[in-house]
């Protein structure tokens, strides 16, 4: 197998992005509880924000005409790699406690590793980075790893 992986990209093995501070309110917690029609009165209350609102929460808001083909802001945070197309490769998430509204969270993603694979229709990277979110108090709220797969 060719090495596609460059000494460059390598080094990014470690880095971590600028950290991201978002502020949670009731109001963005039943947005999100009604947008995904979520049942239970604690998300539709605002009470607590349902598993997954992270995932929303935490990408910037840009143009339209910003987002990429699959709707997706561009990855900023990312190696010059010479596979360019992206499929989502997986995520493992460990919650250690729920999100509440007037929580002040800080989000950082680290690029955790670069793998090379040999795919059935050819070469494939592998891109994981772990993502740590943590009160502005220091209490951790969520670790996630989170996998990308080039091709």
């Amino acid at each position: 197998m060719s090495e596609l992986i460059s000494a460059e990209a390598r080094s990014w093995i470690g880095r971590s992005a600028d950290p991201v501070r978002i502020e949670i309110s009731r109001t963005d917690i039943r947005k999100y509880a009604i947008a995904t029609e979520q049942q239970q009165a604690k998300f539709l209350n605002g009470d607590e924000a349902p598993a997954m609102f992270l995932f929303g929460a935490l990408r910037p808001l840009i143009p339209m005409d910003q987002l990429g083909p699959d709707g997706i802001p561009p990855d900023k945070f990312l190696p010059d790699l010479p596979l360019k197309r992206v499929m989502a490769g997986g995520t493992e998430m460990q919650f250690h406690r729920p999100v509440k509204p007037g929580d002040v969270l800080i989000a950082t993603r680290s690029l955790h590793d670069l793998v090379e694979k040999q795919g059935k229709t050819g070469p494939l990277i592998f891109v994981s980075y772990n993502l740590r979110v943590e009160t502005e108090a220091g209490e951790l709220v969520l670790e996630e790893i989170q996998t990308r797969i080039f091709r």
